[in-house]
């Protein structure tokens, strides 16, 4: 099912309510899985806590901690909330700069709420749509997106390697740290591919981020399917919006047409990074994690490779939005 297609999300935990020791201070995200609060420690650290309140499944009155599942639903209530308290079990074992922590795990309320390190920044999701509002040619700079996206796929291997998927990679998914820093969040459709009971929801989908494998009932979903997500989010970073759906009839001519148009700008070896990344079929893609990173971190243009800049994602962000007019390097065309 798409992120869409889930009812209206549920009344959120009022500021001041207490879960588990941690007080709740105010919500900050949510989700098709659930919701994202800002809260305090009982040892005053500030953290996240995600609480597992898929809106499909399961309502709360405003006011009420205590979580509303129609009898119907509670047999597929119950099954995601298992997976989800296995994800914060397996992702508290994950150490890694970037992915996000995990701190600890609670039940309460008829729920489970995972505690998180709070990280401070932006979405890429934020910066693309400040760069495509700049009208340059070249939304970010190819040495930017190497940068970034090594980052990311360290992240990622890392993640796999625990035999965990993410399963919703996107720009909006991938958090900019205010100490440059690009951190995977929002591991709400994660599946443990250990698990292979058939017993799990089919996982949401976002157009065009997701693999095609992803829309089908029996279609093998594996590292192939995260590989698909991270070479549309790079196709983001180049174009400045996301890339069409593949599941239509004319979305791998779209996207072949939009590639084409991109070598004038970018490297033929990022193009074909993407093209690789994004085919139809599966086993087309590159094998692993560790294969698109060879294949990212390859041979750069000479122009990009002679004014590599380091990321400086946040100070480039508030000039941005400090000064439109403004160039920084991060989102300028090549020197």
């Amino acid at each position: 099912m798409t992120k869409d297609s889930a009812r209206s999300q549920p009344a959120a935990l009022v500021p001041g309510k207490v879960v588990g020791g941690y007080r709740i201070v105010n919500k900050i995200g949510s989700g098709g899985f659930g919701i994202v609060y800002r809260a305090i420690s009982p040892t005053g650290q500030e953290v996240a806590v995600k609480e597992y309140l898929p809106g499909a499944l399961a309502s709360r009155e405003n006011g009420n901690a205590d979580v509303v599942v129609p009898r119907e639903m509670r047999a597929l209530y119950r099954m995601g909330l298992r997976c989800f308290l296995e994800e914060g079990r397996a992702l508290a074992q994950i150490v890694h700069p970037s992915v996000v922590s995990v701190l600890n795990f609670l039940l309460e309320n008829d729920t489970v709420y995972l505690v998180m390190n709070y990280l401070e920044g932006s979405t890429l999701q934020q910066y693309i749509m400040v760069a495509a509002s700049l009208k340059q040619p070249k939304v970010f700079r190819e040495s930017t997106i190497r940068s970034l996206f090594d980052e990311v796929l360290r992240g990622l291997r890392v993640v796999h390697q625990h035999t965990m998927l993410h399963l919703d990679i996107k720009p909006a998914n991938i958090f900019i740290t205010d100490d440059d820093r690009a951190v995977l969040i929002d591991f709400g459709a994660a599946r443990n591919v250990l698990h292979k009971d058939g017993k799990f929801l089919q996982p949401m989908f976002t157009p065009g981020f997701s693999g095609p494998e992803m829309r089908k009932h029996g279609n093998a979903i594996g590292p192939w399917t995260d590989i698909f997500a991270i070479g549309a989010c790079i196709f983001s970073c180049m174009t400045g919006h996301p890339p069409p759906d593949m599941a239509r009839s004319d979305g791998p001519e779209q996207l072949r047409q939009q590639l084409v148009s991109l070598r004038a700008t970018y490297s033929d070896s990022l193009v074909d990074l993407v093209t690789s990344c994004m085919a139809l079929n599966p086993q087309s893609r590159p094998h692993s994690v560790f294969a698109v990173q060879k294949m990212l971190m390859g041979e750069v243009t000479k122009a990009d490779s002679s004014a590599a800049p380091p990321l400086a994602f946040p100070s480039a962000m508030s000039r941005l939005i400090g000064q439109r007019s403004a160039r920084p390097s991060m989102f300028a065309p090549d020197a």
